[in-house]
């Protein structure tokens, strides 16, 4: 095998960028935004976080065991990672302008429709970090690999305090998922109420925008494509930070 082209140290430089301000500490306007953000947490109704809750342990049981978001195309496979970062950069670009058509389409529609667009929105996020594992050449059909959409997914949208902890879940993935017990039991470890509520607290402030009646057409498009946008830098990153490390894992053997 070929060494490191000059294109994957320029990306192993980008990465190693990328996770040292993942990991830095809240700044002070993001602890401020997160303490009145669980104030918020507080008065909102029980029944509400339950719904929530049951609404993402739903979708992601899907992700898990079901075929809903599996890409219909096998992952490529002896494709340099520029080809594979200007594939996942089309795939990204389709998908923020799926997004943003479907957030203007709900915020338009007022409160209910607004609120119609949480699931609605999940699942185009799935679907996008579905295929976007066939393009860095990663089956989704292996259950450990839809898991690790899931860590991607939480890396994107957790709390400044929680990525460093996800981010070296995802740096040390081919050892720790060595560790996981069948799917059925992984679903057993997973915090659900964390989940939907770091996943909430990241888009709230731009989703309750879109609920405002005469500007949530303009809102809901404007905070969809930048949460795509937000997931797709994480997502593009962590199966780079992969390839590279299985890359390097090839090399070590010859």
């Amino acid at each position: 095998m070929e060494p490191f082209t000059i294109y994957e140290q320029q990306m192993q430089r980008k990465l190693t960028r990328w996770g040292i301000r993942l990991q830095k500490e809240p700044n002070l306007l993001e602890r401020a935004s997160k303490s009145i953000q669980n104030r918020i947490n507080q008065v909102i109704p029980d029944k509400i976080h339950t719904t929530i809750t049951a609404t993402v342990k739903g979708i992601v049981q899907t992700t898990l065991f079901g075929i809903t978001y599996m890409p219909k195309t096998d992952p490529l496979r002896g494709v340099s990672m520029a080809d594979r970062d200007a594939k996942a950069e089309e795939l990204l670009s389709l998908y923020k302008k799926i997004a943003a058509a479907e957030g203007a389409g709900t915020g338009a529609g007022g409160i209910l429709l607004g609120l119609a667009d949480f699931p609605i929105l999940i699942g185009i996020k799935l679907k996008f970090l579905f295929e976007l594992a066939h393009v860095y050449g990663y089956s989704t059909h292996d259950y450990r690999e839809r898991l690790f959409i899931l860590y991607v997914f939480q890396l994107a949208f957790s709390s400044a305090k929680k990525k460093p902890e996800l981010l070296h879940t995802i740096k040390n993935w081919p050892a720790i998922s060595q560790t996981f017990p069948p799917a059925a039991d992984v679903m057993k470890q997973v915090n659900w109420l964390q989940l939907q509520q770091e996943y909430r607290d990241t888009i709230d402030f731009r989703k309750m925008l879109q609920l405002i009646p005469g500007i949530g057409a303009v809102v809901g498009a404007w905070a969809n494509f930048g949460l795509l946008e937000e997931l797709g830098v994480a997502g593009m990153n962590c199966y780079r930070m992969r390839n590279l490390q299985d890359k390097a894992a090839e090399l070590a053997d010859k």
